[in-house]
């Protein structure tokens, strides 16, 4: 049977990736990565020259065809994201359920774990772990006041991730649905400038309009009571 390994990678530090991970990467024929650019810092990095192929949110369905394609051939691939593990918020999730869906019987498909920015951020913020859910990215327009609204009522630990263009915005909800609750912005995971920044959401925004440089990065938020 075809392999097809989801491998975690770095979410910023290089030195993150598993001796497995690496090992797995050298031996596959292919990787599926989402940008070729940001995978090639990694292979570089350890030495890795197995060949690459882009597959992303965009990608047509000839790419997934070529990907059938090649796991019908017999061939063993990879799948990685630009940084964590695949199919978490990520379209790699899709590629695997078609795979699950469609070659179940003639490809396995085998985790190599790792890094996740979910489970980075909890483990450090200090909030409760023990029951938390998780949002992904929450959406732009549609549902997304329905999820404030679902945070404030929520005795759980509640965790997504945001970008910076809309931290302050994600705040300003926060702010005016559970004034009350604790948040916990983690920043920039593994990296120089990583952060954990714990208070109420009207501090944490007064924080980060007060240092403009604070809102760059990438943000894992975590809400508790």
């Amino acid at each position: 049977m075809s392999k097809f390994y989801v491998v975690a990678t770095p979410i910023g530090n290089l030195g993150d990736i598993t001796f497995r991970a690496v090992e797995t990467l050298k031996s596959v024929d292919l990787i599926l990565c989402e940008d070729t650019r940001e995978t090639k810092k990694i292979l570089n990095k350890y030495n890795i020259n197995t060949s690459m192929m882009s597959y992303h949110t965009h990608s047509k369905l000839a790419k997934t065809d070529k990907i059938f394609e090649l796991l019908s051939e017999g061939k063993n691939l990879a799948l990685v994201s630009d940084a964590g593990t695949p199919g978490i918020s990520d379209p790699g999730a899709m590629l695997v359920s078609k795979i699950k869906d469609n070659l179940r019987h003639s490809v396995d498909v085998i985790p190599v774990p790792g890094p996740t920015a979910l489970i980075t951020a909890l483990s450090a913020s200090g909030l409760p772990t023990h029951e938390f859910t998780f949002l992904g990215f929450l959406p732009h327009k549609k549902g997304r006041e329905t999820l404030f609204k679902e945070i404030a009522q929520s005795g759980r630990t509640m965790v997504f991730y945001e970008s910076p263009h809309r931290i302050l915005k994600t705040l300003e909800s926060l702010r005016k649905f559970c004034p009350n609750k604790k948040v916990c912005l983690a920043r920039e995971l593994t990296k120089i400038y990583e952060e954990f920044k714990t208070d109420p959401p009207v501090e944490l925004l007064e924080y980060l309009k007060e240092n403009p440089k604070k809102q760059k990065g990438e943000f894992t938020v975590l809400i508790s009571d």
